[in-house]
């Protein structure tokens, strides 16, 4: 029980300090193909397919991505040069780059257009109201809105929309697995009325609703032609539980599923003892190789007061030194979609 609430913490922490990256300034230049955007015809690599939406997925390896708090104003520019600062550290460099919105906010915001400026693949998170609220209509407009914009952009993306929904404490707004169901498909049906394609929607329960008794992230899942991605996030909590057999757990659902694995977040929040923080990184790294299913994971690299914690390397050498081996095997060099590099 102890592990549960102190991962819980650690989430809900992320959650609560993520609400404050708002008030991005006026975009930079990214300019969009003019091509149009891709045909909904699944695309297979390696026996896995979408359903025809979002970026193409890599044949071989993995991108390496992060969300990275920059440590002073929170803006475009200070986000992807905290990105930078975080390849650049470990000796990769980002491919992904990952950010949240609130469920009224607007995107794709100048945030998303500076990392597509950089040359690196939006990872929208997407969260907040009510279940019940979404498939009462009352949202359509703003929900129309994001398609319109989305579409706009013409470029693909990954959109993970009200991730770790399989959270005791979103039970209120998420209700039941039949709603939750009910509202993905809701919001789907509209990004199909507006011929959005380019956005890939990536399904991503906590690996504790797989790990959990009592908890059944599974029953949450809208199915095969709903979902582009799936996704998980994963950490060791205080007892630094097994990256391996927390992953295992959800990767025998995803193996009934041919679809693509993102693991959405990971990270060690937690001093640990001598060689645990090291030694989890490494555990991932050799999982993520030997599970080609797997073709994105992202790093959440954040130093948080309350609840305290903290994911970044600056004060970890140890933690450094593993992640660097992560993050230099040639196994994740692969570089994003053609159609987001840089102008």
């Amino acid at each position: 029980m102890n592990r549960v609430r102190g991962v819980m913490a650690v989430l809900l922490g992320s959650t609560l300090t993520l609400t404050a990256c708002q008030g991005d300034p006026a975009p930079p230049s990214f300019v969009p193909p003019t091509t149009a955007a891709p045909a909904v015809t699944p695309r297979p690599a390696g026996g896995l397919a979408t359903t025809g939406w979002g970026p193409d997925i890599p044949d071989k390896g993995a991108w390496l991505g992060a969300w990275v708090r920059p440590d002073g104003p929170e803006n475009p520019a200070s986000r992807v040069a905290a990105l930078t600062a975080f390849g650049e550290q470990t000796g990769g460099k980002v491919a992904v780059g990952h950010m949240f919105h609130d469920w009224a906010k607007n995107f794709p915001s100048p945030t998303e257009r500076a990392y597509l400026e950089a040359g690196m693949l939006p990872l929208v998170s997407w969260s907040g109201t009510d279940t019940r609220s979404i498939t009462s209509g009352v949202y359509d407009q703003l929900i129309r809105r994001r398609a319109e914009e989305i579409k706009q952009l013409n470029v693909p993306i990954l959109l993970r929309w009200r991730w770790e929904m399989d959270r005791p404490n979103l039970a209120a707004s998420v209700r039941s697995p039949e709603d939750y169901v009910a509202a993905w498909k809701h919001i789907r049906a509209i990004f199909v009325e507006v011929g959005t394609t380019n956005a890939g929607f990536v399904w991503c329960p906590h690996v504790l609703g797989f790990v959990e008794p009592g908890r059944n992230a599974a029953a949450y899942y809208p199915g095969d032609d709903q979902v582009d991605w799936l996704c998980t996030d994963v950490y060791p909590g205080p007892d630094f539980d097994g990256f391996a057999p927390q992953m295992d757990a959800f990767m025998a659902f995803a193996s009934k599923h041919p679809r693509p694995v993102l693991i959405g977040e990971f990270g060690v929040t937690t001093a640990g003892k001598p060689g645990q923080r090291g030694g989890w990184l490494r555990e991932a790294h050799e999982y993520v190789k030997r599970h080609p299913q797997i073709k994105a994971v992202v790093y959440f690299a954040q130093k948080n007061e309350k609840p305290k914690y903290d994911s970044t390397f600056d004060d970890d050498p140890e933690g450094l030194a593993a992640y660097r081996e992560f993050a230099t095997d040639p196994y994740f060099a692969v570089p994003p979609p053609e159609a987001v590099q840089p102008n």
